[in-house]
């Protein structure tokens, strides 16, 4: 399956897109038009990764040099922590789209549930003198996505979407939209299965958009010094027994097996790499079929809940935040 069909307006989404967050603007910009020269068409970015202008640049780069057109792409983009209010949709949109050199995005999810108060210098979040986040308690979703649905008319977004938001969540948002939800991005790999929120989406006709689908190797040395995290919990996806066995047996890499594994359940995956060989290797996951048995093994992979590696809390007191979308470890 190379294409998820959105509900709605029946747009199609890549089931592989490239993954950006982690790679700078000096390195983003000749990855993503290499991905693109592979054969890539679906990029996934973020206000929050700063490297939009960099993939603009590359996409009209690809598209001047005769490559292909927009409408061949699929770009996706999100609302980020510090907009997460009514009044600044437009605001962050704009400038998106200013930096992407685009007229409209394919896809705009709001990033997380929560809002931070904005430093309108820097438009990077508030930090108090004791290290906490300064929360934006007010946070409205329903009114947020309304002006999300007036863009989506305005034809400056085709489709709509959340990330890491939970059930209830998008439970209350679906009541009171006109254009529902139309994907869910989350943490998904083979040690977080989510499977209950998969039913859930599957059940609404929201597509589900993996990130981390290889277990976010690369997060490792990136949290080393953040606020509340133990690099060595990290998984080895890639270094599991089971997942290397089953690569053998197929003369694939773990990664493709693990992609392979998600897609093949409708899952869109974004795996994120900068080097090309890895870029070659992540796009070449549709030519073979896992056994039945091989799923099954897999699937038993799974930790639940234990398994999840993004849970926010490196930004300091964000469990406080009233839309705070997960359990919070240890609490009673």
């Amino acid at each position: 399956m190379r294409y998820a069909t959105l509900s709605q307006t029946g747009d199609l989404m890549p089931t592989l897109g490239l993954g950006t967050w982690q790679a700078p603007p000096d390195v983003i910009e000749s990855t993503v038009y290499k991905a693109l020269d592979l054969g890539y068409r679906h990029i996934d970015t973020a206000f929050n990764y700063n490297n939009e202008e960099a993939i603009g640049n590359a996409i009209k780069q690809w598209i001047t040099d005769g490559k292909g057109t927009r409408k061949d792409l699929f770009i996706t983009t999100k609302l980020p922590h510090v907009g997460n209010r009514a009044s600044d949709v437009r605001k962050f949109l704009d400038l998106q789209l200013s930096r992407l050199q685009m007229d409209y995005v394919d896809l705009y999810l709001i990033h997380v549930p929560f809002g931070f108060h904005c430093n309108l210098d820097t438009l990077t979040p508030v930090v108090k003198d004791n290290g906490e986040y300064d929360l934006d308690m007010e946070t409205n979703h329903i009114n947020t996505w309304r002006v999300m649905e007036q863009c989506q008319k305005e034809g400056r977004i085709r489709n709509l979407g959340l990330s890491n938001f939970n059930q209830a969540q998008i439970s209350k948002i679906m009541k009171h939209a006109t254009l529902k939800p139309q994907v869910l991005q989350v943490e998904l790999h083979a040690y977080f299965q989510q499977l209950e929120l998969r039913k859930f989406c599957a059940d609404n006709d929201i597509v589900v958009t993996a990130y981390a689908p290889l277990g976010s190797p690369g997060a490792k040395d990136h949290f080393v010094n953040k606020y509340n995290y133990n690099p060595d919990a990290f998984p080895d996806l890639l270094g599991h027994p089971e997942v290397k066995e089953i690569a053998s047996r197929h003369g694939k890499t773990p990664a493709q097996v693990l992609l392979n594994f998600l897609v093949n359940q409708k899952v869109v995956v974004i795996p994120k790499s900068t080097s090309e060989k890895r870029l070659k290797e992540n796009f070449d996951i549709y030519d073979f079929e896992l056994m039945p048995e091989e799923i099954n093994s897999l699937k038993n992979l799974d930790k639940g809940e234990g398994g999840r590696i993004f849970n926010f809390l490196f930004w300091k007191g964000v469990e406080k935040h009233p839309e705070y979308p997960f359990s919070v470890p240890g609490a009673v």
